[in-house]
């Protein structure tokens, strides 16, 4: 039903700010920047997926919506799915009890160069989702990663959803949007149970912290975010050199991996940056 996570969203309170952290982050330049009457928006694309960073714009209903969304910091908000056949999808969906709403429309003007490109979307209710805004999309032009440096992020290893309700994030993410359940893990010495949904390349790491007092009616979180390179020592002297607080290079939970915390420049996304290794 759905191909990869075509994009995801961070709602930021402004943006030339954040797409200066995020170029210094990843190491390269936005692939596509507009503006709306409300809205401003810089994307960048990484080998699997893009972060769309989007910030008000103006003085509109959706600027001031924005605004009072980011008073503490920027938040992420939405996930949206690449789809390559949506119509078929929004079928199958209706049947598994998604409610989606209907497809519309949409399109974009680069405003660095020109260019455009169309879509088409659409919604799943975020009640059904657990509060996680959730878009499918099928696009004619989907936006393309420049040629990765040395040091540059190179795609998105994982990103982590917190979840009061395992349970229900099995049954949406699993059995409703249909992507592939490939691990349910629980690990004591973290008091978490780690459930691992696989699409495109890169992994939907839902979690749920055991020992807490939670509502299972409670909305899940997308929570922080974990980026792949090829290169882990260039990109931690980059980030290094270019004045960010980064931990020290140590051993990743996962095996074979080595990981490092980026502990600013992030608008207060909790960030890491891993590369898999051969140990």
């Amino acid at each position: 039903m759905i191909t990869s996570l075509d994009h995801f969203v961070l709602v930021c309170p402004e943006i030339e700010t954040a797409t200066t952290n995020y170029q210094t982050l990843l190491g390269e330049e936005p692939v596509w920047r507009a503006e709306s009457a409300d809205t401003a928006s810089s994307v960048f694309a990484v080998g699997n997926t893009a972060i769309e960073l989007l910030a008000p714009n103006g003085d509109g209903d959706v600027a001031s919506k924005l605004r009072e969304m980011t008073k503490d910091g920027a938040v992420l908000t939405s996930l949206v799915y690449r789809s390559d056949d949506l119509a078929q999808d929004h079928h199958e969906m209706k049947r598994r009890g998604l409610r989606p709403d209907d497809m519309s429309d949409g399109d974009s003007t680069n405003e660095d160069t020109g260019a455009t490109r169309s879509w088409q979307r659409f919604r799943i209710p975020d009640q059904v989702m657990a509060g996680i805004k959730t878009f499918v999309l099928q696009t004619d032009a989907p936006l393309i990663a420049a040629h990765p440096s040395p040091g540059s992020a190179t795609g998105l290893d994982h990103l982590v959803i917190n979840t009061p309700n395992p349970e229900r994030a099995v049954a949406n993410y699993g059995a409703r949007l249909g992507l592939r359940f490939a691990l349910d893990r629980t690990a004591e010495q973290w008091k978490t149970r780690f459930l691992f949904f696989r699409l495109g390349g890169l992994t939907l790491e839902v979690i749920n912290r055991l020992g807490e007092d939670q509502d299972p009616a409670a909305p899940d979180h997308i929570w922080g975010l974990t980026w792949e390179t090829d290169d882990l020592a260039a990109t931690h002297a980059r980030l290094t050199n270019a004045g960010l607080d980064v931990s020290e290079i140590r051993a990743g939970r996962k095996p074979g991996s080595d990981v490092f915390t980026v502990r600013n420049g992030t608008q207060n996304v909790p960030t890491l940056f891993i590369a898999h290794t051969s140990r």
